[in-house]
Formats: structure tokens, C-alpha cells, sequence
């Protein structure tokens, strides 16, 4: 009898490669399709150019993994599988899909009586390969079948528990991921904020940040994206013997999923300043050629002279406080989405996936989980005790940070947003009052009292 795979990949680019050998080191040989595969000496796996081929030797009910690109990529190859998957065949899209596509397709495919779940995957290359973060949603009845084998692909905690939980019905999956990258969009950004206060701001050699990054590593800012900071800025560039993040050009791209997450909290009206912040500095980061003119005409930066050790420990406060802000953002954002779509989304289950594996994992996720599990109804993360206190404690450090990066001219937008955020969210009184006066004033759009019941409107002239 001929052999059979547990299950075929469809694209087999580094990610795809990545996942294959991991689910072959797991029990769970796959077979891999590429149109024209390209594959590396050590890529060992069998690999088909032939779909037919493929599904012909996949386990029944039969499980193909599309790492593809997002967008039509993925219709694509829906639509060139299908011919050879029978009922209740079961297709996942691993790629960074936009979630509404995604809930379209489940809708189409469970009509045809295929199933389908699209599946978040963060970890980026080595996380593929040893152990990704997990966020699958989609067909609810195809988990029982995909939970052995993505428990045995997943990262895993300290504790052992696997990073990869059922997010939900439709695009969940998939959201989930979205805002994932719209927190790590937020955390880059105020973590290069901090880099920029201490170097361009207070003339701190690379090395000495890359120390500072180190050991703040050490402490209650341990996280993955604090861990790679210290490394990059540590290296030399073999070429020219500089340190190499001096040669990399100072424009920041982005795929798109920090965009949609703006986008959506909008749509939803869900407020994320930080990672809106983080969004408008990639794209000012492009403005490359105005800002070099700019610099000329309008002038530059100041240099700190101040006591440089203070100014350290501040900044190491104001990260900790700001990457708090950003991750109540996104989970607020969840929690609007969930409750916007009907999803029923579990924030302690979600928030458990995070903690190993993917690119936002941090020792404050485990605080996080604790937060909800004592209370799954908390509305916003910053009022949890335990966040509440660790904020407070650095509210005078936080709001020196950015007095001194106004001062002297750094931009600080992330770290500034989520300060503002943070007073916004804490004010009894804000001055809607006088927005609302002024659009009935304009406009006929009307108001409401603070002292009856009813709609109003003022003939202002």
C-alpha cells in the first residue's frame, strides 16, 4: 500500500520549509507542493510539483496548510486544490490574511462542504522551525482533529504548556494575529523610541545601549524583542567595521497587519493610540528625502546634559509603563471585536498563546494571563491591580521621559501617545462636551444633558 502523509504543504518558502520540518520531527510527515520548488540541500522532506499527486497521498479526511501570500494567492490555491479535496477535506491558510477575507471563506468552503481554518503563525523563521505561536479559528469542528498535531508543533512555555489554543468561529483566528502584530508594531516603536532618547538624545554609544538593552533584559521588561535589541546593537558590520544598525537606512517598512489593526479599531471605534503612533512613524520613517530637507530648513535635535544614569532608569519606567498602555490597547481591542462580531473570544486563553514562541512573547504576558484569570471580565488591563500599581509607581518617570524628549526635540510619538492614552482613559471629565456643542452648532447633530434624560439641540444663532 502506498505510504500516506499526515498532511501537504502548499508553498515551501522558508516559512513553509520551516513548518514542514517541524511537523516531520513531531510525527507528522508532511508532503510539500510548489509550483517550482527551490529547494535547499537539506530540505530532506518529498516535495511534488503536482497537486493531484499530492492529495492522492494525504491521510483521510485529508489536511492541506496554504503558506502562500495573503490576497489572491490564497483564492488561488483554493480554487486549483479543490477539483481533487472531497467533503470534509480540511484546508489552512497559515499566512497573514485579512480577516474578513478570511471569514468569507469559511462561509464559501463550508457551503461546498469543505472545512476551513485560518490559522495565525507567529514566530518568524526559527519559530516555525522549533516551535511557533498558534492562532487558528474557523470550521469549530475540525479542532479535535488539527489539536494533536499543532500542540506537538507549537512552542511550549517554561511550564510545558502549548502555545496554541481555538481562537474562535470565522476570521477570529486570524484577527487575533492582526492585533498580535499591531502590539508588536507598538512595542518596536517605543522600544526605538527609548534607543533614540538615550543615543541621539543623550549621546550613548551603541554598545552602551546594547548593555543597557541587556540588562534591562534581566529585569520586568524581559522580553524577545528586548533580547534582539541588546544583539543588534552590538553588531559590527563586516564590511565596513561600523556598527552595523548605523548602516541600515532609517526607513521602516511594513506588510500591511499594523495598518488593518488601525483600521479595524476605527471601524469598531476601539482606541489604540500607541500602535496608531507606531503606524504614522513608519510611514513619516519613509519620508526619507523631505525629512533630510527638512533637517536643513527647520533645524535639529538638542543633546541632553543632564545626569545620563537618571535618565536611564526613567526611560527604562516609561518603556515598562507605555508597553503596558500598548498591550491594553490591543487586548481592548479584542475585547470590542469580540463582542462587535459575536466571536466570544477567551482573553486568558489568547493572551497564553503569546507567552512563548512568537515575536511579543515577555515576562509581563504571564502577568497578563494572571490578570484575567482573576478577572475574566476586566474591562481595560490598566485597572488590574497589579497594573494599576506597576503604572503608578512609574507615572513621574513616564512623564519626565517625555518632557525631556519634548524638550529637546526627540520624537516620541508612540510613548507620547500612550501617556495621553493613559490620561484620556483616566479622566472623569473630558472636553467631548465642547466637540458636541460645536458639531450641533454646525451641524444640527444634536446632544445629550448631564442632568435629563433626552436628545437636544441649541439654536445657536
Amino acid at each position: 500500500m502506498a505510504k500516506k502523509y499526515a498532511l501537504g504543504i502548499l508553498g515551501l518558502g522558508v516559512m513553509g520549509r520551516s513548518l514542514a520540518k517541524n511537523f516531520a520531527r513531531n510525527g507528522f510527515e508532511p508532503i510539500g507542493y510548489d509550483i517550482s520548488p527551490k529547494l535547499p540541500e537539506d530540505f530532506t522532506l518529498t516535495a511534488t510539483n503536482n497537486l493531484g499527486d499530492l492529495v492522492e497521498q494525504l491521510e483521510i479526511p485529508r489536511i492541506v496548510l496554504l503558506m502562500v501570500p495573503a490576497g489572491k494567492p490564497v483564492d488561488d490555491a483554493i480554487a486549483a486544490l479543490k477539483p481533487y479535496l472531497e467533503a470534509g477535506d480540511i484546508i489552512i491558510d497559515g499566512g497573514n490574511s485579512f480577516f474578513k477575507d478570511t471569514n468569507l471563506r469559511v462561509e464559501e468552503l463550508t457551503a461546498q462542504g469543505f472545512r476551513f481554518v485560518g490559522m495565525g503563525v507567529s514566530g518568524g523563521e526559527q519559530g516555525a522551525l522549533i516551535g511557533p505561536s498558534l492562532m487558528p479559528g474557523g470550521e469549530e469542528g475540525v479542532w479535535e482533529r488539527l489539536q494533536p498535531m499543532l500542540e506537538a508543533i507549537s512552542a511550549k512555555t517554561k511550564s510545558g504548556e502549548p502555545c496554541v489554543t481555538w481562537i474562535g468561529r470565522g476570521g477570529a483566528g486570524h484577527f487575533v494575529k492582526m492585533v498580535h502584530n499591531g502590539i508588536e508594531y507598538g512595542d518596536m516603536q517605543l522600544i526605538a523610541e527609548a534607543y533614540d532618547l538615550m543615543h541621539r538624545g543623550a549621546g550613548l554609544s551603541n554598545q552602551e545601549c546594547s548593555q543597557i538593552f541587556g540588562e534591562w533584559n534581566e529585569r520586568e521588561l524581559s522580553s524577545y524583542l528586548i533580547e534582539i535589541t541588546a544583539d543588534i546593537l552590538n553588531r559590527k558590520d563586516e564590511e565596513t567595521g561600523n556598527d552595523l544598525v548605523d548602516m541600515i537606512l532609517d526607513e521602516a517598512s511594513q506588510k500591511g497587519t499594523g495598518k488593518w489593526t488601525s483600521q479595524n479599531a476605527l471601524d469598531i471605534g476601539s482606541p489604540i493610540p500607541t500602535i496608531n503612533a507606531a503606524v504614522e512613524s513608519r510611514l513619516i520613517s519613509a519620508l526619507k528625502s523631505e525629512r533630510v530637507t527638512a533637517s536643513k530648513e527647520l533645524g535639529s535635535a538638542r543633546v541632553f546634559t543632564g545626569v545620563k544614569t537618571h535618565l536611564i532608569k526613567i526611560v527604562e519606567d516609561a518603556l515598562f509603563a507605555s508597553k503596558v498602555t500598548s498591550y491594553a490597547q490591543g487586548i481592548s481591542l479584542i475585547i470590542d471585536a469580540s463582542k462587535e462580531y459575536n466571536w466570544g473570544l477567551r482573553l486568558g486563553e489568547i493572551v497564553r498563546v503569546w507567552r512563548a514562541g512568537c515575536i511579543i512573547r515577555a515576562e509581563l504576558l504571564n502577568d497578563i494571563a494572571i490578570a484575567f484569570d482573576r478577572d475574566p471580565g476586566l474591562k481595560n488591563l490598566m485597572v488590574d491591580p497589579f497594573f494599576k500599581q506597576a503604572i503608578l509607581e512609574r507615572e513621574t518617570s513616564w512623564r519626565e521621559v517625555v518632557q525631556i524628549a519634548v524638550g529637546l526635540g526627540i520624537p516620541m510619538l508612540a510613548t507620547s501617545a500612550s501617556l495621553a492614552y493613559f490620561d484620556a482613559y483616566r479622566s472623569e471629565v473630558l472636553p467631548a462636551n465642547l466637540t458636541q456643542a460645536q458639531r450641533d452648532y454646525f451641524g444640527a447633530h444634536t446632544y445629550h444633558r448631564i442632568d435629563r434624560e433626552g436628545v437636544f439641540h441649541t439654536q445657536w444663532e
